[in-house]
């Protein structure tokens, strides 16, 4: 089940954080692995304002979370981690429709997101779910700003990529 989070989800997704982070020591990218998730007030920001939903087990327990931003106007997923326990099982897929519904009901035209371009979890996933790699040359002032941050803490050590797909399924 999908819903916004709230107060006491915070810990638990920066939970989900650390253990979905640790895959990435499989592909070599340790500085990725060790990066801390966003603090508690952060994360509280994100619920307060609507833009953070958790997938949730039958307790009601966060098992995957997502945040949302607007970005140049459109809506942008700043964060999505699914805890690798519960990997494979359509819980990424399930956050980011939310996310895109979140989108379209604001009136938001597409939904974009920065990832890694070779990671099979990153880029070919978000592929499979009709993303398309956005042209630097078509970023907007806010999304440039944001790869260009990127690039600065270090994350294009590994190529990434903004990609974008409409906020309305084609048919």
């Amino acid at each position: 089940m999908i819903r916004l989070a709230h107060a006491d989800d915070l810990q638990m997704m920066q939970d989900i954080e650390r253990a979905a982070g640790e895959t990435f020591r499989q592909l070599g990218m340790d500085q990725i692995a060790i990066d801390e998730p966003f603090p508690v007030e952060t994360l509280g920001a994100y619920a307060a304002a609507g833009r953070a939903w958790v997938s949730v087990d039958g307790l009601d327990y966060p098992v995957a979370y997502l945040l949302a931003d607007v970005v140049d106007g459109d809506g942008h997923v700043e964060q999505v981690s699914v805890h690798p326990d519960q990997a494979h099982q359509g819980l990424g897929r399930e956050l980011l429709h939310a996310a895109r519904v979140w989108t379209r009901g604001h009136g938001m035209k597409r939904q974009t997101l920065s990832t890694f371009r070779d990671v099979p979890w990153n880029a070919p996933y978000y592929r499979r779910l009709g993303f398309e790699v956005l042209d630097a040359g078509s970023w907007g002032p806010e999304l440039a700003h944001l790869m260009e941050h990127e690039a600065q803490l270090g994350l294009t050590r590994w190529p990434r990529v903004a990609m974008w797909r409409p906020a309305v399924p084609p048919k």
